[in-house]
């Protein structure tokens, strides 16, 4: 199957067809460091982390850039709220960034520019807009002429009206229109500033992707990426500084990945529903939320809700005890099991529809399922056939950045924070387990059964094995 995927600039799923044979150029926007990363940063860093795996599952070579915004008024407020250099604010959230997406497992991309190390190539692009008469200069501010490229508005597809209401403009009589937007920024007192031949000042923020992905990429590139709500402006006005620039296409496939709500609200700081990836984490395993986003495509928004996160984390913890079991499986020998090829195959074709991870997922469970049957059977001659399905299931598992842990790891941790959940502890469980031993001794098989019955409602599953009693999570 051809891979596709949906350009939202034409708005339809096209077939992808890179630049170079062979070799996928992607960029995508990263954060602006001054603050935490909430759910919805991990969204986009899961989304195109996957996109990027599969890619390399294809054997392409992927060349992937993913920026860092480490100057922006927000990171100055934040420096005097804190009362901390500039760039001692970004370098404390950049450290953190790194944190959890080292624990998301999130791959680093081939390069990750800062703004600060690129200001050069910005002034450089900057120079050119002006010399092209598609920037214009303000008391040191400059400024890019949307009137000067006529193909405005050609990504997000609004009305002049709904680009004034979706910029919130705030009214400037020195701008030729008000959706002119800002190239260079003069400085003020206090703040950061570079030398440039407009005079000292700062650049503005959507220049910056525009000169580091021409830089690290070359043009045109094949990806740009980034969450829906950067289409307008952001992407708006990096392709329209970058075409002008250029003269030429800047970018082949625009993708964007939809909102995260928070329990059918949109997530927002002023509303106090944002949950940070910090957060999350101190609560559940990091692949909970990696396979709760890959259940849903993409380009569709998501609710994020605790039932939601319950049942994710209770399918997770299914796949694992699937490999666990299967682990206990000897067999030097491995057989092709066509039901797992034909699995396989439905989870690639899935992938090649626009990174299609719903259907993928179901395809790794329909692989889990199979995998029980074949061990319920408890026939040897099913052996190798069983370590096909389980290599093919951690193989598949493993290209949408799940199952990467230790079953017997994992089994032990989710243990601990369920425990810690509803309020018991280890000992508490090792007790029962205990007192139900000598119940189950003494013939009072009442007693025992309520000890199983009172671990069940707590969702504690009891297994009685020929070495002894062992737990798990239901």
């Amino acid at each position: 199957m051809i891979q596709k995927v949906f350009n939202t600039l034409s708005g339809k799923k096209e077939e992808f067809q890179p630049e170079e044979k062979g070799k996928v150029k992607m960029y995508v926007c990263g954060v602006t460091v001054y603050d935490h990363c909430h759910i919805g940063h991990a969204r986009n860093a899961i989304v195109f982390d996957t996109v990027y795996r599969f890619f390399l599952a294809k054997n392409y070579q992927v060349v992937f850039v993913k920026n860092f915004t480490d100057i922006d008024d927000k990171i100055i407020k934040k420096s005097k709220e804190e009362n901390v250099p500039w760039d001692e604010v970004a370098r404390k959230y950049i450290h953190s960034y790194y944190e959890d997406m080292e624990k998301l497992n999130i791959l680093k991309p081939t390069f990750e520019p800062r703004a600060t190390d690129h200001i050069d190539d910005m002034i450089v692009l900057i120079e050119n807009l002006v010399k092209k008469k598609n920037a214009y200069l303000v008391d040191g501010d400059v400024y890019f002429s949307i009137d000067s490229f006529p193909k405005y508005g050609e990504l997000s597809k609004r009305s002049l009206e709904d680009m004034l209401a979706g910029a919130r403009v705030e009214i400037d009589e020195r701008k030729k229109n008000p959706l002119d937007f800002a190239l260079w920024k003069a400085s003020k007192e206090g703040e950061p500033y570079w030398d440039s031949p407009f005079g000292k000042g700062r650049p503005g923020w959507h220049i910056e992707c525009s000169a580091m992905s021409i830089k690290y990429l070359g043009v045109p590139f094949d990806i740009h990426g980034g969450g829906r709500d950067l289409i307008f402006p952001h992407h708006e006005n990096e392709k329209a500084q970058s075409e002008a620039a250029l003269g030429g296409k800047f970018v082949t496939y625009w993708m964007h990945n939809g909102f995260v709500n928070f329990e059918k609200e949109k997530m927002s700081k002023s509303l106090g529903n944002v949950l940070l990836i910090k957060e999350f984490l101190k609560m559940y395993d990091p692949e909970v939320l990696r396979l709760f986003f890959l259940s849903v495509h993409y380009r569709n928004p998501v609710d994020y809700n605790e039932r939601a996160i319950e049942d994710t984390e209770e399918a997770l913890r299914r796949l694992y005890y699937t490999i666990m079991r299967a682990n206990d499986v000897d067999s030097s020998k491995i057989e092709t099991h066509e039901e797992a090829l034909a699995l396989e195959k439905g989870f690639f074709d899935a992938m090649e529809d626009d990174f299609n991870t719903p259907y993928a997922i179901s395809q790794i469970f329909e692989l889990s399922r199979l995998l029980n049957r074949l061990l319920d059977a408890r026939d040897e001659t099913l052996y190798p056939r069983i370590v096909h399905t389980r290599e093919t299931l951690i193989r598949l598992s493993n290209i949408m950045g799940l199952l990467y842990k230790d079953p017997y790891v994992f089994d032990e941790e989710e243990k601990r924070r369920h425990l810690k959940r509803i309020g018991l502890d280890l000992n508490y469980v090792e007790k029962k387990i205990k007192e139900r031993m000598v119940a189950r001794k003494m013939k009072d098989y009442t007693k025992a059964d309520q000890i199983r019955k009172e671990l069940f409602e707590k969702g504690v599953i009891l297994q009685d094995t020929k070495e002894g009693t062992t737990w798990r999570i239901r």
